[in-house]
């Protein structure tokens, strides 16, 4: 059982964690490493890919419906311009929300390791 410092009574110093503490975290994290195993290339690579494909796919519908509505309704404005930025624009949110969240969860299960 670790100890928690926050929980510690006021005036007592944190002690370090015995060794059979350390033995079993240490026990822990080399039997989910096993469990998962370590991504290889072909990961990276899919997950540059899917980063792609969530900023190209926003930018060409923007872009496939700009056209549709420069078509359908000519006017002075460049709809494919404005929807091909605004999809562009979502896309990349959509990005950085999905890279943010990957993120956390790998900070979150560092956390659980080390815990």
């Amino acid at each position: 059982m670790s100890r928690d410092p926050k929980r510690m009574p006021p005036g007592s110093a944190p002690t370090r964690p015995t060794l059979a503490e350390q033995v079993g975290a240490k026990a822990s994290r080399k039997l989910k490493a096993r469990r998962d195993g370590t991504p290889g290339v072909w990961f990276g690579l899919g997950m540059m890919g899917l980063i792609g494909w969530s900023v190209a796919v926003p930018t060409l519908l923007g872009a496939g419906l700009g056209l549709w509505l420069d078509q359908r309704y000519p006017g002075g404005r460049s709809w494919t311009l404005a929807l091909l930025v605004g999809g562009l624009a979502i896309g990349c949110l959509n990005a950085w929300h999905w890279v943010s969240r990957e993120d956390q969860a790998i900070h979150d299960e560092h956390e659980d390791t080390d815990a």
